[in-house]
């Protein structure tokens, strides 16, 4: 009877949880969100627009939803604003929504036809129509996502600078989305490492993971969302408390995971299928409580939402990447290191290889399994926690993400510590560097044709062992 108590206590504390992240994520209407999104995204810094010569103004409140915007020229100091450029709105189908041309002061108002609710919860494209651009120029990004959560309205922003076909542009641009791909490759490589150590151990494939990744960036939001600022010697350190914050409590989520569901399967000799099963619904279960609980609009953490750019010639990085870099890449020496020098970590492997001799060893293998799904957890939820710092997130954030540590686990071999890392890496990389050549939307789909060129050449992936079956 006891059993079932703890079991039915393990599955409830989640929902527990998720009640109080709830709470801390009800107030958050006033800060950053999808509108925060759409400019910061477009442009590094859009506070100092006054400042630099280029000023975006809120047209009046009316009845009207609008999407609002400027086009600057940052070759310019201080920046200039671009007149006489076509700016277009579009539906998810190409349908077109409303157009407008940017004024002397490369500002630019389109009206939404019709009422304002008509366009709550869906995502529209603004694009430059580059024909209209000067013949020297081109933007930065020319087609921006934008999401509509609210009746209020939308801004957005298309810095323009000298246009770069030739072959210095080129290598400008590659050297930039090399360090683009550094960053995201190492938060991938956390979260494919976390997989792959779930799947080592149990042989589970978890489709569920990706709402591990979520809950993160759920968790560290929460954290940015308590009344007033975390402060230790005069420095605001509330991301940084969330960043702590998500790596713990994601910790705790996976071993709740283990011990109330995980767990009670093996022990009832489920079918890894059957399992596998199983985590497709706690993934379709998840994302709609997150979705409950935090709703559906893009957030961004009040940190970090806009940060001048440090400039090295044509190339710029931001101190957020460098320090989710340093963090990621030393995440990942901590947990390669325990691995292979700590007692812990050779039992972790042991069980890997061969879970019965293992056991016959003397090696408990069910506290070995609840501590790897600690371990995987928390370095999934971290690693969604310093996502939602890079680029923002939403409550489907890690199930964007999953087919990403699905490829990066396979391409360096399912079950392997360092493939998964290489694996990453390959494929954050491939995944930038792609962009030079094919569009931005189709980046993806590079990725994975390497996974399936690579797996035709070398099924057991770059660093799996290749074995006998039958």
């Amino acid at each position: 009877m006891h059993v079932r108590l703890l079991r039915v206590s393990l599955l409830i504390l989640p929902m527990l949880f998720m009640l109080l992240l709830g709470t801390g994520l009800s107030g958050a209407s006033a800060s950053p969100s999808a509108d925060d999104t759409a400019a910061s995204d477009a442009s590094p810094v859009a506070s100092d627009n006054a400042e630099t010569g280029c000023q975006l103004t809120k047209p009046p409140d009316d009845e009207t939803l609008s999407i609002y915007g400027l086009i600057c020229d940052r070759r310019e100091s201080p920046r200039v604003p671009v007149p006489d450029v076509t700016v277009l709105v579009k539906d998810t189908s190409g349908n077109e929504i409303g157009r407008s041309v940017s004024g002397p002061d490369g500002s630019f108002v389109i009206d939404l036809p019709g009422e304002p609710i008509n366009y709550l919860g869906k995502t529209y494209a603004v694009s430059v129509d580059k024909a209209t651009l000067p013949d020297d120029t081109e933007p930065e990004k020319t087609d921006l996502k934008i999401a509509i959560n609210t009746d209020t309205d939308q801004p957005v922003i298309f810095p323009v600078g000298a246009a770069g076909p030739g072959a210095e542009g080129k290598l400008i641009q590659a050297i930039q989305l090399t360090i683009t791909g550094l960053v995201f490759s190492v938060l991938l490589a956390m979260a494919s490492l976390g997989l792959s150590m779930i799947f080592g151990t149990t042989g589970l494939t978890n489709f569920a993971h990706g709402e591990l990744i979520t809950f993160g960036a759920l968790v560290a939001f929460a954290v940015d969302n308590l009344d007033g600022e975390i402060r230790v010697g005069g420095a605001n350190v509330t991301i940084i408390v969330g960043v702590l914050a998500a790596f713990l409590v994601s910790g705790l989520f996976g071993w709740v995971n283990d011990a109330g569901l995980w767990r009670p399967l093996r022990r009832r000799g489920s079918s890894l299928v059957a399992m596998m099963i199983v985590s497709i619904g706690l993934s379709i279960f998840l994302r709609n409580v997150y979705q409950y609980f935090a709703g559906a609009q893009a957030r961004n953490y009040s940190q970090y939402a806009a940060i001048e750019p440090w400039e090295f010639g044509s190339l710029t990085v931001t101190s957020r990447d460098v320090v989710v870099f340093v963090v990621g890449m030393g995440v990942l020496i901590l947990t390669t290191s325990l691995l292979r020098y700590t007692r812990l970590g050779k039992a972790t492997r042991a069980v890997a290889d061969n879970p019965a001799l293992s056991s016959a060893t003397g090696i408990n293998v069910e506290r070995v399994i609840s501590i790897v799904w600690i371990g995987g957890a928390a370095l999934a939820g971290m690693a969604g926690a310093l996502l939602g710092v890079t680029q923002g997130f939403d409550y489907q954030i890690g199930f964007k993400l999953l087919l990403l540590v699905f490829a990066a686990t396979v391409l360096g071999g399912l079950g392997t510590i360092w493939g998964a890392i290489v694996g990453a890496f390959v494929i954050g990389l491939f995944t930038e560097l792609t962009t030079l050549f094919i569009p931005a939307e189709f980046k993806y789909v590079g990725a994975l044709l390497v996974l399936i060129v690579v797996l035709l050449i070398r099924p057991q992936g770059l660093l799996g062992r290749a074995e006998r079956v039958g």
